[in-house]
This record gives C-alpha cells, structure tokens and sequence, in this order.
C-alpha cells in the first residue's frame, strides 16, 4: 500500500491468467460446479498448475467427502463466507 495527498492507496495485483481453453482442457464436462463460465477462482486456481490438482482434490474432499455437515450446508457455508468477503461469484 502507497500513501498519496488523499490517504491510502491501493497498487493493482496482476497475475496472468490461463485462457478459457486451457482450464476447460482440465474440466470434466458436466461437472457440479461447471457453470457455462469460468469463475475467478477458477481461473486463478489453475494460474499456478503446481497448486491446481492439490487444491481441486482438497476441494473436492471437503465439499463432497464424509463430514458432519450435509452437502448443502456446506454449499450454504461457502455462500456465506463468500459474501461476507464480497466475493460475487
């Protein structure tokens, strides 16, 4: 963060993002969470491939794998906790 006459500025972050193609290469078709567009998370996830499958198996694991909470309150959870970051996706 900068300082400028009118208080705290923010610097822009740019992180090169993978074409639609690409990630779509790595999407399986008619997946739960296959909207018809690439969210952002989508699209930053698979902008470091090192961290991409970890990430989509943990992922996986905690939204569909074993637990105490049903699938739903989980979906209900993440929408939660993403609007209270003002994630819109």
């Amino acid at each position: 963060m900068t300082s400028g006459e009118d208080g705290p500025q923010v610097r822009d972050a740019w992180v090169e993002m993978p074409s639609e193609d690409a990630i779509r290469a790595f999407m399986r078709s008619g997946h739960v969470y296959d909207f018809g567009f690439l969210t952002g998370m989508q699209r930053l996830v698979m902008s470091h491939p090192a961290i991409a499958p970890p990430f989509a198996a943990l992922f996986v694991q905690i939204m569909f794998g074993p637990g105490t909470l049903l699938r739903r309150e989980r979906e209900m959870v993440a929408a939660i906790a993403a609007a209270a970051q003002d994630c819109h996706y």
